[in-house]
């Protein structure tokens, strides 16, 4: 079997990959995505735009999402170096609405992080060089791109960097308003 799928067990939704990696005196392989494995555990929404972003050490990036229709599904890798990935439930509908989950993803174990449409997404680097790529279940759509501010005092993060550089448009990004989740249909 090429995949383990760990449902996290705190929130509903959110899939940690554990991929099958072989290795030998050359270096290894992997598969990194499987249309049949993944709709066997229920992630069977398409993946439509990939994405690679680069960060040096010390970043937050976040925390991301986009409003419906086009809300994003994210299957997320860290291809080089390690980040504490944090995700923050939208989905009014769930019990688990405004909690938040948070995954070491790096370069050696080669896991894997699936969030649903209805998640808030961010990270921290914790190298100097992160190399994130990510599969989305939607386009970029300017127009429905959200954000909440990465140190909200509601949703208390502990975020792992004691100083941390944040883009313009993040640092500007709105604290957390419920209300506006409540209508939406992720």
């Amino acid at each position: 079997m090429p995949f383990q799928f760990k449902p996290c067990q705190d929130i509903s939704g959110p899939v940690i990959i554990e991929p099958s990696c072989f290795a030998d005196n050359r270096g290894f392989f992997m598969e990194t995505f499987k249309k049949s494995e993944f709709a066997a555990h229920g992630m069977t929404l398409p993946f439509v735009q990939d994405n690679h972003s680069l960060s040096i050490g010390h970043v937050v990036r976040g925390l991301h999402y986009q409003l419906p229709p086009k809300s994003q599904g994210k299957l997320l890798r860290v291809f080089q170096g390690r980040i504490w990935d944090v995700a923050v439930d939208l989905r009014a509908d769930s019990p688990t609405f405004l909690k938040w989950l948070a995954v070491e993803l790096d370069d050696r174990e080669h896991r894997m992080l699936y969030l649903p449409p209805g998640f808030a997404h961010g990270f921290a680097t914790l190298s100097e060089r992160v190399h994130l790529f990510y599969k989305c279940t939607a386009e970029y759509d300017a127009l429905l791109d959200r954000g909440i501010r990465w140190n909200d005092p509601q949703l208390n993060l502990p975020w792992p960097l004691a100083a941390a550089q944040i883009s313009p448009k993040d640092s500007r990004l709105p604290l957390l308003s419920v209300d506006e989740f409540k209508e939406l249909a992720w």
